[in-house]
């Protein structure tokens, strides 16, 4: 008997957090190009066909696989009052043994910016990490100059560590930037902000 494993699903007070499907191609692409300008400062440089149906699919088989896997969980923040997507965070690079640790990435539409909803994912991909796959440690990286992603971070419950050197290429750039950790059982103190 063949038997179907659930797909993960993260729910908080506004959004169910989920694996993509094919049927968001449309939302996702619209939002994705309306916040191009919003985006592009903070994100590797998009490829010609980054908004193209068949990278859209791609993107779906990744998640599936990488899900299955146990290296990430790539969700999709799904607004429960109307079904809108509203971005994604992704919990990257989830490595077992003595480390138990991952890494998460997270971008949001223009149009939803400083309304809480990256908050409110991140707590709960934070949550879901420690209670759910047993992780000890999340770990986050921004630019230096990226305020708001710093404080959804650190309201989050996030601290700061230190400066990467030439972390990632954003916008065709190697730029360097600030670590962030949040740890199951921290004794760091509080340093949230707000």
């Amino acid at each position: 008997m063949l038997v179907r494993r659930r797909k993960p699903k993260v729910e908080t007070e506004r959004m169910t957090l989920r694996l993509p499907m094919h049927s968001d191609y449309r939302d996702w692409a619209l939002l994705r190009e309306e916040s191009r300008a919003f985006l592009t400062p903070w994100e590797p440089a998009w490829s010609p066909d980054h908004l193209g149906r068949k990278a859209f699919t791609n993107r779906v088989y990744w998640a599936a696989r990488a899900e299955s896997a146990g290296t990430a969980l790539p969700f999709f923040l799904i607004r429960r009052e109307d079904g809108r997507v509203l971005g994604a965070i992704t919990l990257d690079n989830i490595r077992r043994g003595p480390a138990q640790a991952g890494t998460i990435g997270y971008w949001i539409g223009e149009r939803y910016a400083r309304q809480g909803y990256m908050r409110e994912a991140i707590r709960a991909v934070v949550h879901h990490a420690f209670h759910v796959l047993d992780l000890s440690r999340v770990e986050a990286a921004c630019l230096p100059e990226n305020a708001a992603s710093r404080g959804a971070l650190e309201k989050s419950g996030f601290k700061y560590e230190g400066v990467a050197q030439s972390y990632l290429q954003i916008n065709g750039r190697w730029r360097n930037h600030v670590l962030y950790s949040n740890l199951r059982a921290d004794r760091r103190g509080r340093t949230d902000i707000g």
